[in-house]
């Protein structure tokens, strides 16, 4: 009798709590990795002299000497080698450029070992460094350039040599110095340079002087306010992003697989910079490839893989093998996942923890979905709160503006409401803006929203928290539409489409594609008095001008131009009217790659395009 008293005892309050509070132990679970996470950056801010995240790949590289670091096309760079060729590399740059803490340099290099390399030859020197898009062209790439005022260098990868010619004379007239990462004729050779000097280390006195607030990396992003602008990542904030991998379970026992550009926030900060706090190793690929995604994994026996939500529907679209279950992967990581596609790639694929994360790039605010609930983009707490001051607040749409009370305050959206996300600007939680753009940097801010006084994030996302505190993705607010895990900014579009001399007004924004996750880039064209729609001209020019997932796919003649009272174009009409060429008398054209150019939107082609026949 005693025997069984004891046991009641034992056994009957841990069941009690699972079943009053289920999610007690996921909770406490993440928490306290949380936790440990956040006194390990506490910690290392107060060190003197200052602790960067170049010096945690350091500790790495001594600790690690021999473990495999990058893993890329047959070839493998333990810590140890990445160290003494990125030394390599910082030696050269300082020979060839003169560079030295305080400057800045930009990426322009594909997915491959000597984007890491370069890097982190930058943070030895203290250098900053600009993370361009590998896929801008021309005025883009010039413009994106220029957005860091005061850039001297720019670094490119072999295959982008077209690319950056295309430039040079621009760059170099601007005092530029251009380095390829090959030999290239007429242009300097950084690898040339780089395998002619020592592998001495650089000095850390050379950095000393940087500060937690300097400057370390720029990643351009559209936002949901117009043009490519480039947001700052301070040390801070790059000391922080080495969280993440950590707080989710990731050891240096696992092997992470990286097929997101590392110019992205999810490449750079959370791939990247999370093997360099983890130790882990590093599968890296040129691009993602649906066909050959889980056989690498299988190869390289990856445990850890992350996605945007379009990556895991075209694993979930290939051909089905008696392998799909066989593998290692135990963990994916990353954003944008609709709820149909995630319980199809378990199914698929096996069970795995899949942890859906928000967070944006230049924002002070971010979720995680640790316990797996289908559609949820995080979980929210008391702690989170504690530490991050958010809310969900009141949204017209129609005026685009937050909605305001009697006292001129914003109004917080009841539990199951959707609200405009904000999260209070603090010492805790800076929002440091985009480089040398005050305007735009000040558009994200809000103020006075439940005080006098008091700094808001504008995170430009509609979110709803459900009565289980779970946090949900709706849309976003602005012209901004997302496609293939980009942002596209309609106001640089609509720019470029205006360049052609028949068109006198565009109008861009995104439409739905039943069975694709984001919006579709589409344009209303007005044409100029006697002008014609010239179908070849219009796919050369977006062609040369913007990169794939930009380019409107569908362009739609209209007569005329609706605007507001206030001469701002009216989207909403044309984007829930979409590209269906029954639904409007005007004339809509497809871009169509195979005859390059745009063709007649025949139902017979709006068909092929709901069937999936036709690649979007």
């Amino acid at each position: 009798m005693m025997l069984f008293l004891l046991l009641l005892v034992l056994l009957v309050p841990p069941l009690l709590l699972r079943r009053l509070f289920p999610l007690l132990w996921p909770d406490l679970l993440y928490h306290t990795r949380l936790l440990r996470a956040l006194l390990r950056f506490e910690s290392r801010r107060r060190r003197r002299p200052v602790f960067l995240p170049v010096d945690r790949f350091l500790q790495q590289a001594e600790a690690r000497p021999h473990k495999p670091f990058i893993l890329f096309e047959g070839q493998t760079l333990t810590y140890r080698d990445a160290d003494r060729e990125s030394n390599r590399i910082a030696n050269a740059l300082q020979r060839e450029c003169g560079m030295r803490a305080g400057d800045t340099a930009a990426l322009f290099i594909t997915n491959q070992p000597a984007f890491i390399l370069c890097w982190i030859a930058l943070a030895k020197l203290g250098c900053a460094c600009a993370l361009l898009n590998t896929s801008i062209r021309e005025s883009s790439l010039i413009r994106s350039f220029r957005c860091c005022r005061g850039a001297r260098v720019l670094i490119a990868s072999a295959d982008l040599q077209a690319a950056v010619q295309q430039v040079c004379v621009q760059l170099q007239q601007d005092g530029v110095c251009v380095l390829m990462m090959a030999e290239c004729s007429g242009m300097k050779s950084l690898s040339r340079a780089a395998q002619e000097s020592s592998d001495t280390a650089v000095p850390a006195a050379v950095r000393a002087h940087l500060t937690y607030n300097t400057p370390a990396v720029y990643i351009y992003t559209s936002g949901t306010t117009g043009l490519p602008k480039a947001a700052v990542i301070t040390q801070t904030r790059l000391l922080a992003a080495l969280a993440v991998l950590p707080s989710n379970g990731v050891t240096h026992t696992d092997v992470l697989y990286v097929t997101l550009p590392l110019y992205h926030t999810a490449g750079f900060l959370i791939g990247f910079m999370g093997c360099v706090e983890t130790g882990s190793s590093m599968v890296l690929r040129r691009k993602f490839s649906a066909s050959r995604f889980w056989d690498e994994c299988r190869a390289h026996e990856v445990t850890v893989v992350q996605y945007i939500g379009e990556i895991l529907r075209y694993l979930c679209n290939t051909p089905q093998r008696a392998v799909d279950k066989h593998h290692a992967v135990r963990l994916a990581i990353g954003n944008g996942l609709r709820s149909d596609v995630w319980r199809e790639f378990l199914q698929r694929f096996g069970q795995m923890e899949v942890r859906e994360f928000y967070a944006s790039t230049e924002g002070n605010i971010g979720f995680v979905n640790y316990t797996g609930r289908l559609g949820a983009v995080g979980r929210v707490s008391f702690l989170h709160r504690m530490a991050v001051h958010y809310a969900l607040i009141q949204y017209d749409t129609e005026r685009e503006e937050p909605v305001r009370d009697s006292s001129g305050h914003c109004v917080e959206v009841p539990k199951g409401q959707t609200g405009l996300l904000v999260s209070q600007i603090t010492h805790m939680a800076p929002f440091v803006g985009y480089a040398h753009n005050e305007q735009q940097t000040e558009r994200k801010r809000l103020r006075d929203v439940f005080r006098r006084g008091d700094v808001y994030f504008n995170s430009g996302d509609l979110m709803k928290i459900d009565q289980d505190n779970f946090i949900y993705f709706i849309d976003r607010v602005g012209d901004t539409f997302r496609w293939k895990g980009e942002n596209v900014a309609t106001t640089e579009v609509s720019d470029i489409i205006s360049l052609l001399d028949f068109v006198e007004e565009a109008n861009v924004y995104g439409v739905c594609v039943p069975g694709h996750e984001g919006r579709i880039g589409m344009a209303a064209v007005k044409l100029k008095d006697g002008s014609e729609f010239e179908h070849k001209q219009m796919f050369e020019h977006v062609c040369r001008l913007l990169p794939a997932y930009a380019r409107p796919r569908f362009i739609r003649i209209q007569s005329s131009m609706e605007l507001t009272s206030t001469f701002k174009q009216l989207k909403l009409k044309l984007v829930e009217s979409g590209f269906n060429p029954s639904m409007t008398s005007d004339p809509i054209y497809f871009l169509c790659e195979h005859e390059r150019t745009y063709v007649p939107l025949t139902p017979s082609i709006y068909q092929q395009i709901l069937a999936h026949s036709i690649k979007l």
